[in-house]
C-alpha cells in the first residue's frame, strides 16, 4: 500500500509530465492548420513534449525558460523538415505559442495557488489533515484543466482570426506580428521572476500582485489576438482591393472586345456596301472571258469577306474576339488550341459574364500549359436541358495546393507591383465561380493524368 509521502511524489511528478503533454499536444493544433502536410504534423508536437521531458528528467537546475524555449525550437526545426516553405511564418507560430504557454498557464497557477490556500486554510480541511493528498490532487487537475482551457481558447481565437494561412509571410508581416509576443514573454519572465522572489522572501503571495499579475497576462493575450485581427483586416483590404483591380481589369478586356465586335461588324458592313461594284466587275470579267482574272479577283473578295468574320463562329462576337485572342496568343506559345465553345441561347445570360469566364479561364489554362512539352488548351461547352457547362483543360504538370476554406487551389503567382509575398488565391477562379454562382452554379477542379480540367456550370432559364 502507498503511503502518503509516496503519494505526495508521485503527484508532484506526475503533474509536470501531464502538463508538458497537454502543451505538446495545444502546439499541435496551432500548427496544424498552416502546414501543407497535415499528417506529418503531429511530429511537431511529439518533438515538443519529448524535449520537455528530456529536460524534466535532467537533475540539473534550469529555468522555466529554457526547456520551454527548447522544446519549441525543437518544434520549429520540426516544421521546417515537414514543410520546407514559409519559414517565416513558422517562426511567428513558435514564438506565439512560447508567449500564449506562458500567460495561460501562468493565470492558471495563480489561480490554483489561490484555490488551494483557500481550501487549505477551512476548518474541514484543518479536521482532516488526511485529505490534503487529494486536495492537492483535485487542484493540480484543476490546474491542468483551467492551463489546457485557456490554451485552447487563445489557439482558437488565433485560428479563427488568422484567415490567410497560407499567406507568405514577409520579413515585415512577421516583425509586426511577433513583436506583441516577444514583449510579452519578457515581462512575462519578470513579472513571474519577482513573484517567485516574493513568495521565497515572504512565505505568502500578495494578493494585490497576484491581481495585477492576472490583468497583465490577460491583456497580453487579447494584444496578440488584436494585433492578428488587425493584420488580418489589413490583409482583406488588400485582398479587396486586389480583387477590385482586377475586375477593373476584367472590364476593361470587355470595352475592348465591344469595340473590337464594332471594328469587325463595320468592316463586314464595308465589304457588303461594296458587293454590288464586286459583282458587276467579275459579270464583265467572265463576259470577256478574262476568266483567270476573275478567278483571281474572286479569291481576293472570298479572302477580303473571310478576314473580317474571324474563324470562330461561338454564336456571339464578344465570345468570337476572346477565343480569336486566346487562339493567336496559344499560336504564339506553341501550344496546340481547341475550342467546341456556343454561346448559350438564353436571355438570361450576359455576354459580359462570359467574358469574365473565357478570360479568366483561358488565360490561366495559357499559363500553366506554358513551356510544357506537347501543351495543348481546349474549350468546349454542351447543354443538357437548363444545364449549361463549360469545360476548360490544359496540360499540367506538378500537384495543386488547396485552400481548405475557400476550396480552390492556390497558386504561385506574383502579387500586384511584383512583391513576392506569396501564395495568394486564384483570383480568376474566385472571379469565375462568382459569375457561376450568380446563375446558381459552381465550378469543379480536377486533375488526371496530367490535365488540368475546369467545370464552370451555368444554369439557364428555360
Amino acid at each position: 500500500m502507498i503511503n502518503t509521502d509516496e503519494y505526495w511524489r508521485v503527484i508532484v511528478y506526475v503533474i509536470p509530465i501531464v502538463e508538458i503533454l497537454i502543451g505538446g499536444y495545444c502546439l499541435y493544433r496551432l500548427a496544424k492548420p498552416f502546414m501543407e502536410n497535415r499528417r506529418g504534423t503531429f511530429l511537431v508536437g511529439v518533438s515538443y513534449s519529448l524535449t520537455m521531458l528530456i529536460f524534466y528528467m535532467t537533475p540539473l537546475p534550469f529555468d522555466s525558460f529554457m526547456p520551454c524555449g527548447a522544446g519549441v525550437f525543437a518544434a520549429f526545426l520540426v516544421m521546417c523538415r515537414i514543410d520546407r516553405e514559409n519559414y517565416g511564418q513558422k517562426v511567428f507560430l513558435s514564438v506565439t505559442f512560447f508567449a500564449l504557454r506562458g500567460f495561460t498557464f501562468s493565470m492558471a497557477e495563480i489561480l490554483y495557488d489561490r484555490l488551494y490556500d483557500f481550501a487549505a486554510d477551512t476548518d474541514f480541511m484543518a479536521a482532516h489533515p488526511n485529505l490534503s493528498p487529494g486536495l492537492y490532487m483535485g487542484v493540480c487537475v484543476f490546474y491542468l484543466l483551467l492551463g489546457f482551457g485557456l490554451t485552447a481558447l487563445g489557439i482558437w481565437c488565433i485560428l479563427k482570426s488568422y484567415a490567410y494561412k497560407h499567406e507568405r509571410m514577409s520579413k515585415k508581416e512577421l516583425l509586426v506580428l511577433v513583436i506583441p509576443s516577444a514583449m510579452g514573454a519578457v515581462g512575462y519572465e519578470i513579472i513571474w521572476s519577482y513573484r517567485i522572489f516574493y513568495v521565497m522572501e515572504e512565505r505568502k503571495m500578495s494578493v494585490f500582485y497576484d491581481t495585477l499579475s492576472l490583468l497583465y497576462y490577460t491583456v497580453a493575450v487579447m494584444a496578440i489576438v488584436a494585433v492578428i485581427v488587425l493584420y488580418q483586416s489589413i490583409k482583406a483590404g488588400q485582398e479587396e482591393k486586389l480583387q477590385n483591380e482586377l475586375l477593373s481589369v476584367q472590364i476593361e478586356n470587355a470595352k475592348r472586345h465591344m469595340e473590337q465586335v464594332e471594328n469587325l461588324y463595320q468592316n463586314i458592313v464595308s465589304v457588303k456596301h461594296d458587293m454590288t461594284n464586286h459583282i458587276i466587275t467579275l459579270e464583265r470579267l467572265y463576259a470577256g472571258n478574262k476568266t483567270k482574272e476573275a478567278r483571281a479577283y474572286s479569291n481576293e473578295l472570298k479572302a477580303a469577306l473571310l478576314k473580317p468574320a474571324g474563324r470562330m463562329k461561338s454564336g456571339n462576337p464578344v465570345t468570337d474576339v476572346i477565343l480569336q485572342e486566346m487562339q493567336m496568343e496559344a499560336d504564339r506559345r506553341q501550344i496546340h488550341f481547341e475550342t467546341d465553345f456556343h454561346y448559350p441561347q438564353s436571355l438570361n445570360v450576359n455576354a459580359f459574364d462570359m467574358s469574365v469566364i473565357l478570360n479568366n479561364a483561358l488565360q490561366n489554362a495559357l499559363e500553366y500549359a506554358d513551356k510544357l512539352e506537347g501543351a495543348f488548351v481546349s474549350v468546349l461547352s454542351y447543354r443538357r436541358n437548363n444545364a449549361y457547362m463549360i469545360e476548360v483543360r490544359n496540360s499540367f504538370t506538378g500537384s495543386l495546393k488547396w485552400d481548405t476554406q475557400g476550396e480552390l487551389p492556390m497558386t504561385s503567382k506574383e502579387k500586384t507591383g511584383g512583391s513576392k509575398a506569396g501564395r495568394v488565391h486564384g483570383y480568376g477562379l474566385s472571379n469565375i465561380r462568382r459569375v457561376a454562382l450568380k446563375y446558381a452554379g459552381d465550378i469543379a477542379i480536377d486533375v488526371r493524368e496530367g490535365v488540368f480540367c475546369l467545370s464552370i456550370l451555368l444554369m439557364l432559364e428555360p
